[in-house]
Order: structure tokens, then C-alpha cells, then sequence
């Protein structure tokens, strides 16, 4: 009891984050990484599109460069890391859903797999939302959207008409 006053909340909030940050990512030395795989840079889950290794010096290590794209905001990000270091790698799971409506608020209504709904994923900028809509609303398609899930962010990443059964 005295010893939860002592520390307060903080210690419990310290304790909590992470947690949630321990599953979200597993460490992978920076050599085994391989291009198309994913890395987190700067606490961002990227996709990585380039890399190579530098051998430095006569006692030095090799640096691994890596150019990644943030699976997310599509941000290019580099960063360079001795070969024997490790690296946070995201764990990434690529859904598809079903596309029931769209909200007037943009808010996609998503059935799964075992017919439950999903209605937490905005409808996103750019081309993916463009094809979405336009496959949904003006060819009324029955239309799949493939969800993209890492670190505690999600996003569309993909929309295709839906196979007839």
C-alpha cells in the first residue's frame, strides 16, 4: 500500500505503454533485414524499398543503409545502423474485408471473415479512397478493401471488385 503511494501513477503508465509497445514490434538484427520486408524507423512502421552495406575501415563495422516508406503517411525515411544491431520490425497483418457502406462521414462499414462488422477505418486520401468509392459507389461493385494493421494504426491499402461465387 505505502509503496503505491510512493510512485504514484506514473509508474503504472510507464509500465503500460510498454507493454503495448513490447507486442507491437520484435527486434531483428540489422544484416538479416531484407529488402520488401518491414522496419520500424523513427517509431514509424516502414517498408523497405532499398538497402545496402557499407564495410567500413580496418576495424569498423558494416553500416547497413536502409530507405523505407512508411506504410502509412507513404513518408520516405533512411536510416543507417552498424550490421550487428538490432532494429524493431513491426508486426504487420494484412486483412481483407468485405465493403458493406460507406458513412456520410467517410467511415467505412467492413464485414469479416465470421460476419462481424468493422466500422473504425476511414476512407483515405488519395487513390486507394478514390478507387474505393469509385468501385462502391458509381459501379456499384461488390467491393473487398484489404486492411493494413501495425503498431496500433490501421489504414485501406487496397480495393478490388470482389470474386463472384
Amino acid at each position: 500500500m505505502a509503496d503505491e503511494q510512493q510512485h504514484g501513477d506514473h509508474a503504472f503508465e510507464v509500465e503500460a505503454q510498454g507493454d503495448a509497445g513490447a507486442s507491437a514490434t520484435y527486434p531483428q538484427q540489422c544484416s538479416a533485414l531484407r529488402k520488401n520486408g518491414f522496419v520500424v524507423i523513427k517509431s514509424r512502421p516502414c517498408k523497405i524499398v532499398d538497402m545496402s552495406t557499407s564495410k567500413t575501415g580496418k576495424h569498423g563495422h558494416a553500416k547497413v543503409h536502409l530507405v523505407a516508406i512508411d506504410i502509412f503517411t507513404g513518408k520516405k525515411l533512411e536510416e543507417l545502423c552498424p550490421s550487428t544491431h538490432n532494429m524493431d520490425v513491426p508486426n504487420v497483418s494484412r486483412r481483407e474485408y468485405q465493403l458493406l457502406d460507406i458513412s456520410d462521414d467517410g467511415f467505412l462499414s467492413l464485414m469479416t471473415d465470421d460476419g462481424d462488422t468493422k466500422d473504425d477505418v476511414k476512407v483515405p486520401d488519395g487513390e486507394i479512397g478514390e478507387k474505393i468509392l469509385r468501385l462502391f459507389k458509381e459501379e456499384e461493385k461488390d467491393t473487398n478493401v484489404v486492411i493494413l494493421t501495425a503498431m496500433g494504426e490501421e489504414a485501406a491499402v487496397e480495393a478490388k471488385e470482389a470474386a463472384k461465387q
